[in-house]
C-alpha cells in the first residue's frame, strides 16, 4: 500500500473504502485532512461517571455508568417489526435493564461477563428503569476511563448522513488523529496566535474532536471561527486588490443627461436613491472597475438608479449587460427600461432562453437569435437584458462597460471571466439586491465590494398593515378577503414547502425505540403501542388549493403557480393576475422577486412560522406596490414563544435591514445565507453573528496585505487559503 499522508484519498484507508468515501463526499470530505477538519456540531456530556443506583435517580436524565453484562438477548416485538435487545447490567450497587431497537447484532458483539460503559437517558417501562437505546462502548475492567472514545466523556456529536453515524466518526477520527495531527501544519501567522492568545493548530484540532472540558472545546472553536472567517476576509480582499490593478471604461457623470432623466420621470426620486445614484456615477467615472452591491427594499427603486448607471454610460459609446434570474423579471425589467428610456434614443435589447426581442423608437420587434446575436456583437444594441443566457459562449459584446445584476447573490467569477474574456478593459460591476444584509454578512461575504444602501421607500407609498392571524381569527381573515376581492384587489397566498418528516421519524425510532409517555403527537398514530407510527401525509399545494377554491372561497377565482411549471406558464398566470383576470394566486416562496403587481394589496401567508423574517418581509413586499392601503396576514399554528418574538418584530417594523438583523440574532445566519449554497463553514456561519469577530478578522487580514498581498512570508497560509479557496463559493 502506498504511503498515507494528509492529502491521501480517504478510500484508500482500509476502514472507509469506496461505499463510506462516497458518503463523505457530502460533506465534501475527500482526504484525510479534510476527515480531521470535520468538526463535531455538538456535544453530549457524559464525563460524569455514577454508580447504577444513583443512575436510578435520574429518570428522564442521562446517565453515564459502568458495569458487568450479566445476562442478554435479543426478541422481536410482538408484531415482529422490531428487534429488541435487552441486556442486564450490574455493578457493586445494583442492576438496571437496557433496552436497544433495531440493532439485533449487539447480541453478537456484547456477551455476558463483557464490562461495558453506557450513557443515556433513564426510561420507565411495566418492568422499571432501564437506558433507553444507550451509547456503550467495551472496557477491560470498571473504574477505567482512560481511553474512552464513546461514553465517559465530552462526546462529539457530528452532523449525519444514512451510513454515516457519529460513532463511526469517532471510530474513524480518533485513530487518525493519533497518527496524523502532529502533521497538521500551522497556517495562522505567529504574531496572529500571539496576539490573541490562540490555541496552536495541532492542540485545536485534538481539543475539538475531543476536548478535556467545554473550556477547551471553547478556546478551540475560537481559534477556528476566527481562521475561517479571516480566510474569507483574506480571500475577498484579495479579490479586491486584484480587481483594483484591472483597467476599466471612464464614464464621467453626464449632469445635464442625469436631471433631464429624472425630470421625466413621472415620479420624484427620494434623497436616498439620490444619494446612491452619486455614488454609483462617480465609481463609473474611475478607471478602475466599480465593483457595488445596491441593497434596498423591495419596491425602493433600485432599477431606477441602475437604469440612470445604464444611460450614463451609454451615452459614452459603451454597452451595458443587465442580468435578472428568470425570464419573468428579465421580461419585466426590458419593459420598465424600455418605457423609462423611450425618449433618450437608447436601443434595448432582451433575450431569454428561447425568446429574443429589440426595443427601438417606441416600438418592440421579435427578431431569431441569430439576428440578435449578430447586432450584439456589431454594437447595434445599447442595453441587453436577460437571464443567464447572456454568458453564452456564442454571445459577444462589442464594447461592454457596465454589467448589473439583479437579485444574485454574487456575481460567479467565472461569469465575470467570460465577459472579459480577450478584453483589455474590465466592465465595471453593479450588484442589486432586495434580501437585506446584516452589516456582519455584508463585512464577511461581500467584503469586496462597496455597499450603496437605499434606506427610504417612495413618498406615496403607505405602510402595509401586518397582522398576526390565529387559528380562531381565520373566519375573520377571510371575510375581510372577500371584501378586498369585490372591490377589484388581488390577493397573493403563500404555502409553505414542507418536506414529509416520514423518513426522519423512521430513523428516530430505529435509533431511540418507541415513544412513550401521555404525549403522543396528533400527526403519530401508535399501533399497539410498538411505536409502529404512521405518518400523516403533508398537504400539498394542491390540497390547498382545493381547500381555498371549495371551501373557504367558492366563488373566486383561484390559480396555482409552483416552480415546475414551465416559464411561459409562469408568464401567462402572472400576466393574468396583474390585468385582474385572477383574484387570488396561490403559490410556494417561488412567487418571483421584484414582481410588480400594483392591483395585489393583500399577501396572506400560510404557516408564517416556517419562515424566516427576511423571508417574510420580501413576501410582505409584493404588495404595497401603489398609493392603496395593503396588507400581510401571517397565519399562524404555532404558538411557541420564539416564533411569536419573530412574527411580532415583523408586525412592529417595516425596515428590512433592521428585520435582518433580528434574523441574524434570532435564527443564525444560516437561514439569511443559507451554507449550503454558499460552502461557508459551520464555525464561519457561527462567526458571522458576532460584529467584534467580524471587524477583527478584517482588519487582521486587511494588515497582512498591505505588508505581503502575495502572502510569500506565509506559505502555510497561503497553501490553506487555496484549500479553502477550491471549498467555498459565494455564487
Amino acid at each position: 500500500m502506498d504511503v498515507v499522508t494528509l492529502q491521501t484519498a480517504v478510500e484508500k484507508l482500509p476502514r472507509i473504502g469506496p461505499a463510506y468515501a462516497k458518503r463523505l463526499k457530502k460533506f465534501g470530505i475527500k482526504t484525510v485532512q479534510d476527515l480531521l477538519f470535520y468538526f463535531p456540531a455538538r456535544y453530549d456530556d457524559f464525563s460524569e461517571i455514577i454508580t447504577i443506583s444513583q443512575a436510578k435517580n435520574k429518570l428522564g436524565e442521562t446517565a453515564c455508568v459502568q458495569g458487568e453484562i450479566i445476562e442478554i438477548e435479543t426478541t422481536n416485538s410482538v408484531y415482529g417489526r422490531m428487534a429488541i435487545t435487552k441486556a442486564t447490567l450490574q455493578d457493586r450497587t445494583a442492576q438496571i435493564k437496557i433496552m436497544w431497537f433495531n440493532q439485533p447484532y449487539l447480541e453478537k458483539s456484547l456477551k455476558e461477563n463483557d464490562f461495558i460503559c453506557v450513557a443515556g437517558k433513564i426510561s420507565l417501562s411495566k418492568e422499571g428503569l432501564f437506558f433507553n437505546s444507550p451509547a456503550y462502548e467495551r472496557i477491560n475492567e470498571i473504574g477505567e476511563n482512560e481511553e474512552l472514545t464513546h461514553t465517559g466523556r465530552i462526546v462529539p456529536v457530528y452532523s449525519e448522513t444514512r451510513g454515516v453515524t457519529s460513532r463511526w466518526l469517532r471510530y474513524i477520527i480518533k485513530p487518525l488523529l493519533y497518527r496524523f495531527c502532529d502533521q497538521i501544519q500551522e497556517s495562522l501567522p505567529k504574531e496572529i496566535i500571539k496576539k490573541y492568545k490562540f490555541l496552536p493548530m495541532q492542540e485545536a484540532v485534538w481539543q475539538l474532536h475531543f476536548p478535556d472540558s467545554f473550556e477547551h472545546a471553547d478556546a478551540a472553536k475560537a481559534r477556528f471561527s476566527f481562521e475561517e472567517l479571516f480566510l474569507i476576509q483574506l480571500n475577498v480582499l484579495k479579490e479586491k486588490i486584484k480587481l483594483m490593478q484591472k483597467k476599466a471604461h471612464e464614464c464621467p457623470m453626464n449632469a445635464d443627461l442625469m436631471k433631464k432623466f429624472t425630470d421625466s420621470l413621472p415620479f420624484q426620486l427620494t434623497d436616498s436613491q439620490k444619494k446612491c445614484a452619486f455614488a454609483i456615477l462617480k465609481d463609473l467615472e474611475k478607471p478602475v472597475p466599480m465593483s457595488r452591491l445596491l441593497e434596498g427594499d423591495v419596491g425602493s427603486g433600485k432599477t431606477v438608479v441602475a437604469t440612470m448607471a445604464a444611460l450614463n454610460t451609454v451615452k459614452h459609446g459603451h454597452h451595458v449587460a443587465f442580468m435578472a434570474p428568470t425570464e419573468i423579471l428579465a421580461k419585466q425589467h426590458f419593459k420598465t427600461v424600455s418605457l423609462a428610456l423611450k425618449d433618450f434614443a437608447v436601443k434595448v435589447g432582451m433575450m431569454t432562453g428561447k425568446d429574443a426581442r429589440i426595443y427601438k423608437d417606441g416600438e418592440t420587434f421579435e427578431v431569431s437569435k441569430k439576428s440578435f446575436n449578430g447586432d450584439l456583437e456589431n454594437g447595434q444594441l445599447d442595453i441587453v437584458i436577460g437571464t443567464h443566457s447572456l454568458i453564452q459562449k456564442n454571445v459577444e459584446f462589442k464594447d461592454l462597460a457596465l454589467v448589473i445584476l439583479d437579485e444574485q447573490h454574487r456575481f460567479g467569477v467565472e461569469q465575470r471571466d467570460h465577459l472579459i474574456k480577450g478584453k483589455k478593459l474590465v466592465p465595471h460591476l453593479l450588484s442589486m439586491t432586495a434580501t437585506p444584509i446584516p452589516r456582519t454578512l455584508a463585512l464577511t461575504v461581500y467584503g469586496d465590494l462597496d455597499l450603496s444602501l437605499i434606506d427610504e421607500m417612495p413618498a406615496n407609498r403607505k405602510k402595509i398593515k401586518t397582522i398576526i392571524v390565529e387559528p380562531s381569527q381565520r373566519k375573520e381573515a377571510y371575510e375581510f378577503i372577500k371584501k378586498e376581492v369585490a372591490g377589484g384587489k388581488g390577493v397573493f397566498v403563500i404555502f409553505p414547502k414542507i418536506e414529509s418528516t416520514a423518513s426522519k421519524l423512521k430513523e428516530a425510532l430505529e435509533k431511540n425505540g418507541p415513544i412513550t409517555g401521555s404525549f403522543v403527537p396528533q400527526n403519530y398514530a401508535a399501533i399497539g403501542g410498538l411505536g409502529i407510527l404512521a405518518v400523516n401525509e403533508v398537504k400539498a399545494l394542491k390540497e390547498e388549493y382545493e381547500r381555498l377554491s371549495k371551501e373557504v372561497f367558492p366563488d373566486l377565482r383561484i390559480t396555482m403557480l409552483h416552480g415546475k411549471m414551465k416559464a411561459p406558464e409562469k408568464e401567462r398566470i402572472m400576466l393574468d393576475f396583474k390585468k385582474g383576470e385572477i383574484d387570488i394566486l396561490l403559490s410556494t416562496s417561488v412567487v418571483e422577486v421584484g414582481v410588480d403587481v400594483p392591483r395585489a394589496t393583500i399577501m396572506m401567508i400560510e404557516g408564517a412560522e416556517r419562515f424566516g423574517l427576511s423571508q417574510l418581509h420580501q413576501f410582505r413586499g409584493r404588495v404595497g406596490r401603489s398609493d392603496m392601503q395593503s396588507y400581510c396576514f401571517l397565519f399562524t399554528t404555532d404558538p411557541s414563544m420564539l416564533n411569536r418574538r419573530r412574527l411580532k418584530a415583523l408586525v412592529e417594523s417595516n425596515n428590512g435591514f433592521e428585520l435582518a438583523e433580528k434574523d441574524l440574532e434570532i435564527r443564525g445566519p444560516g437561514s439569511l445565507y443559507g451554507t449550503v449554497q454558499s460552502g461557508i463553514p459551520d464555525m464561519a456561519m457561527q462567526g458571522l453573528s458576532n460584529i467584534f469577530l467580524v471587524e477583527k478578522t478584517r482588519a487582521a487580514a486587511k494588515e497582512l496585505l498591505e505588508k505581503d498581498p502575495e502572502l510569500k512570508n506565509y506559505p502555510e497560509l497561503k497553501e490553506r487559503l487555496k484549500q479553502f479557496q477550491s471549498r467555498i463559493h459565494f455564487e
